[in-house]
């Protein structure tokens, strides 16, 4: 072979066969040096939005806030890491900081608790739609690549006095150079931080090690714990002549308000509720979070977002046994990953891909099982009792495979859970293929209800929490709420009442259209439900009840 062109080769050869040789603490200080670097490149972009790039002051900024930043995980990580140890924990820190970064860069997600919750409860299904070429790809790079230099590396055998001198002077000259970077910068990046305390849940890998942290306490501090009674005192009264009540509440998934039909946007993707004269449209309704682990439970539970806290959720009884408590009959049917703890002291069926093999493929089973799942229960009875439906809905990211092929009204649509290989106008389109697929299911939850002769029916549908499709560069949800766009915050609501339930409750609907463009929120659930059912507890807010007001005037 001519040189020239074995030249090539033997770099490669040489390249693949050179071992490095290090002391722990050098492989420790490369290892963090890469995570600031290359990891963190979201937390880079939003602390330094704004800045004049070509500024000196920016640089210095940036220098110092590096040497923060990397001096920080060092000192964390160099405590933890052996000789025998430091190989494997730089291996999993690195598979974390891989897994973030895709998903801070391509997505805009903030690793918070929540999210992390988040991450804690999906489901098998949920998971293989995010394993997608492109993580795969970034896996290879910044998983794949970082783990074969690791395990090539000689670590420096010493005595465990030089180890420990040696391991003293790396910390103490970390610490010096910390103590420094913050001393020049402390004034400018404590008000950068303070004013942006999201920016913490960008910083890998300290966000997703902390947010972990406190995400299996708070699971771990909950699993044994029993819930304590709310409104054990309600009951439920009855006119003589009376229609048991029958209320079906549709929890809706991933629906944001500003691609709505009924509010007003500028496709259509509601037609069928659109020709129900008696649904009420509520146009202003804000979620309690921004993600099902959150706004699930807040919206059933007794406190506002105001009030709520995870730890609320996991020590009290939900709206759901306080309807118990009056004598209700309520069911809890799931199409999703679980109701979070809502439903855990009433009777639940989760959807089985196997008793509606037609509606249901790849483990998956579309809304429409919902209907026939609600038909199943009510039929015999004749009792009051509440039903609620959680919709797959609209869960991202793939949007495509949550309605059949004939409801792909809008195309070109986005037919991959890969949203970087899309469009923005693909992903909105199969997007709202999807709101066109639950207008049709809310039609048929209606019309079974109308059918329903030997009780007074109602439903309210009301969304979890909104979705960014690629506005500011975000996609999916769980932003932090203080910093959540409106798009992952403004949610639908749907009320209908059957002409029955309105009598029997002496309900002015009409001055509940007035009422519709109100604000509302989640916090209105609990006590609005009461309120619609004549269920009487000291735990009931009249304030929050948004009938209450057109019940007064129709009486």
């Amino acid at each position: 072979m001519p040189p020239l062109l074995s030249l090539p080769s033997k770099i490669v050869g040489t390249a693949w066969h050179y071992r490095p040789t290090l002391s722990t603490e050098q492989l420790v200080l490369w290892g963090v040096v890469i995570f600031s670097v290359f990891y963190n490149v979201s937390f880079w972009q939003q602390a330094f939005a704004g800045y004049d790039p070509l500024a000196v002051q920016t640089w210095l900024t940036f220098a110092n806030m590096f040497l923060v930043m990397t001096c920080l995980n060092y000192l964390i990580f160099v405590s933890l890491a052996f000789r025998t140890l430091v190989k494997p924990l730089l291996t999993l820190l690195f598979l974390i900081a891989a897994f973030v970064s895709y998903f801070t860069s391509y997505y805009g997600t903030y690793f918070d608790t929540s999210m992390l919750d988040n991450v804690l409860q999906t489901d098998t299904n949920e998971a293989q739609e995010l394993l997608t070429a492109g993580l795969l790809i970034h896996l290879a790079i910044f998983f794949g690549l970082p783990t074969v230099m690791i395990w090539r590396v000689k670590i420096t055998p010493s005595t465990w006095k030089k180890a420990v001198l040696r391991r003293l002077a790396y910390c103490l000259a970390s610490t010096a150079i910390l103590l420094l970077a913050i001393f020049l910068s402390y004034q400018e990046v404590s008000s950068l931080m303070r004013n942006n305390k999201e920016l913490r849940y960008l910083v890998t890998p300290g966000n997703y090690i902390v947010s972990m942290a406190q995400a299996l306490s708070s699971q771990h501090a909950s699993a044994n714990t029993v819930r304590s009674p709310v409104g054990e005192d309600a009951s439920i009264s009855s006119q003589a002549g009376d229609k048991p009540k029958l209320l079906v509440i549709v929890v809706g998934e991933t629906v944001r308000a500003a691609n709505w039909g009924l509010n007003g946007y500028e496709r259509q993707t509601t037609p069928k509720l659109a020709q129900q004269p008696d649904v009420i449209n509520f146009s202003d309704v804000s979620s309690c979070g921004t993600s099902t682990a959150v706004s699930l439970p807040c919206m059933f539970s007794l406190p506002g977002r105001a009030d709520y806290a995870k730890s609320y959720a996991q020590q009290y009884e939900s709206l759901l046994d306080v309807l118990a408590h009056a004598g209700l009959e309520v069911t809890w049917l799931d199409n999703q990953s679980g109701c979070k703890g809502v439903c855990d002291g009433v009777t639940t069926e989760a959807l089985s891909p196997e008793k509606y093999a037609s509606l249901c493929q790849d483990g998956r089973c579309l809304d429409e099982a919902l209907v026939q799942a609600l038909t199943t229960q009510i039929s015999g009875t004749s009792v009051d009792q509440v039903v609620v439906l959680h919709q797959l809905g609209n869960h991202g990211p793939s949007y495509y495979q949550r309605y059949p092929d004939d409801y792909e009204r809008f195309v070109p649509a986005c037919t991959t859970a890969d949203l970087a290989k899309c469009s923005r106008d693909d992903i909105t389109n199969s997007y709202d293929n999807a709101i066109l697929y639950t207008d049709t299911v809310l039609d048929q939850v209606i019309e079974m209800l109308k059918r329903q002769e030997d009780y007074a029916t109602a439903m309210i549908y009301l969304s979890d929490h909104g979705e960014s499709l690629g506005e500011k560069g975000l996609y999916l949800h769980g932003i932090p709420y203080a910093i959540a766009p409106d798009e992952q915050t403004h949610v639908p609501m749907v009320w209908w009442l059957s002409n029955s339930f309105s009598k029997q409750r002496r309900l002015d609907t009409e001055c509940l259209r007035l009422v519709s463009d109100q604000a509302a929120s989640h916090d209105n659930l609990f006590h609005s439900v009461l309120g619609l059912l004549g269920v009487a507890t000291d735990v009931y807010q009249q304030a929050e009840d948004i009938s209450q007001t057109c019940r007064s005037l129709a009486n």
